[in-house]
């Protein structure tokens, strides 16, 4: 099976569609009604919305076969080891309304399995928020058996986590495979990976660096 590239070459995520419309049309039938502050109100939605669904096209870095990038923009909260057979690190990444949305895949792999959890959007503060919240947990399977599990938990959202991909299916390091608005990312690596970021650091989809198993 061929590994896919999900592109969209539209400068907004087609997850963003709908409300972008839906607004649009707001927009207009405000102006013609001359209802002036909700038009305003409609506008500045509209522009909202614009900046949370962007789509910009990143080039992928010139990086060795075992790397491991990024799938999300955000910043990098914490860094830990964790006792198990299967995954030895736990990289916490915190993305807010600021960065682009979108998901990318951190390898060129065979998504093995999706776990899909729907919960509340509790804020990231609130003890019941790991619990509860909406979930949604992706293992990646490389040709050499390298694995990766990514998991997204939203926090405060209007949005839900929106997947575009299915178990078994191919995909090219960086390319699209679904979106979050506003959440944490938690990414657990194996004993044979060298971690190659540092807490604080601002990470960017298929571009930042994580690390390479070796």
């Amino acid at each position: 099976m061929k590994a896919k590239m999900n592109n969209n070459l539209l400068p907004i995520a087609k997850e963003g569609f709908s409300r972008i419309g839906f607004t649009i049309l707001a927009f207009i039938i405000f102006a013609i009604l001359d209802l002036n502050l909700l038009e305003f109100l409609s506008f500045l939605t509209l522009l909202f919305f614009v900046f949370v669904y962007r789509n910009p096209e990143r080039m992928l870095p010139n990086l060795e076969q075992m790397s491991v990038v990024s799938p999300v923009d955000g910043i990098l909260l914490s860094i830990e080891e964790v006792e198990g057979e299967e995954y030895a690190y736990k990289l916490e990444v915190n993305s807010s309304y600021l960065n682009v949305s979108l998901l990318r895949a951190p390898l060129s792999s065979a998504i093995e399995n999706i776990n899909f959890k729907h919960g509340a959007r509790l804020s990231h503060a609130s003890p019941l928020s790991r619990e509860i919240n909406e979930r949604v947990e992706l293992i990646f399977k490389d040709t050499h058996d390298n694995k990766v599990k990514v998991s997204h938990i939203l926090k405060q959202s209007f949005d839900e986590i929106k997947l575009d991909v299915i178990t078994k299916q191919n995909l090219v390091q960086g390319s699209r495979y679904g979106l979050m608005v506003n959440g944490i990312t938690t990414i657990y690596l194996p004993q044979n990976f060298r971690v190659n970021v540092s807490v604080g650091q601002e990470l960017n989809a298929s571009q930042s660096l994580v690390g390479y198993f070796s």
